[in-house]
């Protein structure tokens, strides 16, 4: 058995797992994309461009993508605090990746959708 195969069947170590368990949840990617794109930005405007985020799940996405060194936070010490956020570089080198995921998304959805009625039929 080759060693990446040995790696990614020990579920507590595979790094793979480990990085999409983080990553592949429903808001994480979005945070990041957006972020990737806008560079900096503030909570609320975070808030906005996500649309159906509640304020305690961006709340809980951030602090989890801040605890992988994928987002940095900033409080200003000014009244009312300010906070920005950004990738760190750790995020952004991840950027790539989720826009290959994407576009290979988007080019199989059609016959993965197809596939999924077949075997719900």
């Amino acid at each position: 058995m080759g060693k990446i195969l040995e790696l990614y069947q020990n579920t507590l170590d595979c790094p793979v797992r480990t990085v999409l368990d983080r990553i592949g949840d429903k808001w994480s990617m979005l945070a990041i994309l957006i972020l990737g794109e806008e560079e900096t930005m503030r909570f609320n405007e975070l808030q906005k461009s996500m649309k159906d985020i509640s304020q305690k799940m961006l709340t809980v996405t951030l602090r989890k993508l801040e605890s992988d060194g994928l987002v940095n936070r900033t409080i200003f010490p000014e009244i009312p605090p300010r906070v920005e956020y950004n990738l760190t570089e750790r995020g952004r080198s991840l950027l790539p990746h989720i826009h290959g995921l994407s576009s290979w998304a988007n080019e199989n959805i059609v016959g993965i959708k197809e596939s999924r009625k077949k075997v719900a039929n």
